[in-house]
């Protein structure tokens, strides 16, 4: 009778092998910190945003900080709505 002990040895290592590659490829982890969680949202006092608009209206006009602003708006709201 021949002995199979290897080929289970082998068997068992390959899918070793397979399980830890194919955890790399998980997106989101049983915490719910993964990508898939909205981020929190950071608030602003009223006072705060009032100098913040303050300062970018002493900036020239068109600054690339204004651009960025207005997407930071915009991702604000979208992380609300999550």
């Amino acid at each position: 009778m021949t002995s199979n002990a290897g080929c289970w040895r082998l068997r068992l290592a390959v899918l070793a092998i397979a399980t830890s590659l194919l955890s790399g490829c998980a997106t989101v982890g049983s915490d719910g910190s993964g990508p898939g969680a909205c981020p929190p949202i950071v608030e602003y006092s009223r006072e705060f945003q009032a100098r913040a608009a303050e300062e970018l209206a002493q900036l020239p006009h068109g600054p690339a900080i204004g651009e960025m602003l207005s997407d930071y708006a915009v991702m604000r709201e979208q992380a609300r709505r999550c």
